[in-house]
């Protein structure tokens, strides 16, 4: 198997670094591209592909965290805010504004002094937001803004806005690409086996190419260990690290159906009734995603899915607030979960663990002098902690200050010379494809969508090969040659975005691998 660009080819050899990162969801991602714009030789590692872990398995959205108001956690809900913000600006093809809409309803925990209070905070805390301040609805207003909602006992609601990201692994995969085109190193499906130390000092890594088996070695005086919920997993064994539990996560699962009767127009946030924890129903890729559950877990972090009876609660909950939804078990086109990052701790509710990010030095607490881990952090602040990590390491290393330049700088596909409205309405107007095709490319590749049309030289490659998302036969070259693609599963599920349709891709699978065996040449039993 031919390795895509940035991964390692065969007998790579010792390589030296200033900084390897550990882990490529969306907090690894950003600390390689944090760290290569400011000229350091970083390493991006993952055992899997880019946003192969928790990163694909968020609710999705890019939110200042209103529920994490309850639990007096202030700061970091301005910290999300003024991340939102930020994202809107450099990754307008990817995040946009999301209208959400709470219900109040007689009995909530939760009712119209305590929502409404909360909607000041919200807004007071997003001084400096480009999104419009909540509206307070009466009873009638909601039921007319969303007629599908019970009527009985609804009190009203509240209307705000914060932002989704559809498509969050293209998020995590903007950044390592831009970690890329700025001298980082991106290699996927390379698993860490063993941290290096010696005289208390970390040295690097060895691990393995999880598809070729081929041994790898690399160098560096700082490790960044962000592995999300495998955190714990990448430190076992390492000398002078004790052994205390950092990780201590808990799943979220969601389910996703088509329309349905009454499914609302804006994103709902609501109180369940069962155990009082809110949950979303959201409009998503043409279908709607409802989640997310929070429960303990400790299971096989390599197989975390939805259990029976998180699928019947979040069902039940949905067609006790939309009664006309009626929707069974049959309806779940698929479901996925994932497990969150958070602190581990011995008590508490699943809810009130805090969000917050830490970085750990590991060499203030007897271990290894440049080995740090990531526990925490949220899809919302992943800028935010890319650059207190490097800003971290870089200090504790002493080298020169060299500012920031993330929260500016827009993502590849966020970059145009016209701003991205126009760069759009331009793009439609000039593409030769099909109008669902031209859509599909803007709202997977942003600006680039131009090098990818660019890329289909002939009619077979500007062919559509999925007709749900309108996805053209050039991006399964593309995905491969210029975005460090190495299996199909990555191609559908992480670049081309085909995979998270209503069928999760089946059909589109083996149009894509006829076309890596025409363009890329792939053989019969690669393709199969």
């Amino acid at each position: 198997m031919a390795p895509g660009p940035g991964n390692a080819g065969p007998n790579a050899g010792e390589e030296r670094f200033d900084l390897i990162v550990i882990g490529a969801g969306i907090n690894g991602a950003g600390i390689a591209r944090e760290a290569a714009l400011r000229g350091e030789r970083v390493l991006l590692l993952d055992k899997g592909d880019i946003a192969n872990g928790t990163t694909a398995w968020a609710t999705r959205l890019i939110h200042g965290g209103l529920r994490y108001l309850e639990h007096g956690e202030v700061g970091l809900v301005r910290e999300s805010l003024r991340e939102r913000e930020r994202l809107l600006r450099i990754a307008p093809h990817l995040v946009r504004p999301l209208p959400l809409m709470i219900p109040i309803y007689r009995g909530d925990r939760r009712g119209r002094l305590l929502i409404g209070a909360g909607m000041l905070a919200y807004d007071a805390l997003s001084f400096d937001k480009s999104l419009p301040r909540h509206r307070l609805l009466g009873g009638r207003a909601a039921a007319q803004r969303e007629p599908g909602l019970a009527s009985a006992g609804l009190l009203g609601a509240a209307l705000y806005f914060d932002a989704q990201v559809e498509f969050a692994e293209r998020l995590a995969v903007e950044n390592a690409l831009d970690a890329r085109a700025h001298g980082g190193t991106v290699r996927t499906y390379h698993q860490v086996d063993r941290l290096l130390s010696q005289e208390g000092q970390v040295g690097g890594v060895t691990g393995h190419d999880v598809l070729t088996g081929n041994a790898f070695t690399a160098l560096a005086p700082a490790v960044i260990n962000v592995a999300g919920p495998w955190v714990d997993r990448v430190l076992a064994g390492t000398p002078q690290v004790p052994a205390t539990r950092l990780i201590g996560g808990t799943k979220g699962s969601h389910i996703i159906v088509a329309p349905f009767p009454g499914a609302p127009n804006d994103a709902l946030y609501i109180e369940a009734r069962q155990d009082g924890r809110p949950y979303f129903i959201v409009p998503w890729n043409g279908l709607y995603l409802i989640g997310t559950t929070d429960t303990h877990y400790d299971g096989d972090l390599d197989e975390v899915v939805a259990a029976d009876w998180e699928i019947e609660f979040l069902l039940a909950e949905t067609n006790r607030v939309i009664p006309s939804a009626r929707l069974t078990p049959g309806d779940v086109l698929y479901t996925y979960a994932g497990v969150r990052p958070l602190p581990f701790g011995e008590n508490g509710s699943e809810g009130s663990i805090s969000r917050r990010h830490d970085i750990v030095d590991h060499g203030q607490n007897g271990g290894p002098k440049g080995l740090y881990s990531v526990v925490g952090g949220k899809l919302t602040t992943y800028r935010e902690l890319a650059e207190q990590a490097v800003d971290y390491v870089r200090q504790r290393a002493g080298r020169p200050e060299v500012m920031s330049r993330t929260a500016a700088l827009p993502l590849p596909g966020g970059r145009s010379a016209t701003g991205w409205e126009a760069f759009r309405e331009r793009f439609l107007q000039e593409s030769p494809l099909p109008r669902q095709a031209s859509d599909h490319l803007l709202r997977v590749y942003g600006s680039r969508a131009v090098d990818i049309l660019a890329s289909a030289e002939s009619a077979a490659l500007r062919q559509i090969i999925d007709p749900y998302s309108g996805a053209i036969a050039a991006e399964i070259p593309w995905a491969m040659q210029q975005e460090a693609a190495r299996t199909l599963a990555d191609v559908l599920a992480r670049r081309t975005m085909i995979g998270w349709g209503p069928s999760a891709g089946v059909g589109a699978d083996r149009a894509a691998a006829s076309v890596a065996r025409e363009v890329l040449g792939w053989d019969a039993e690669r393709a199969e």
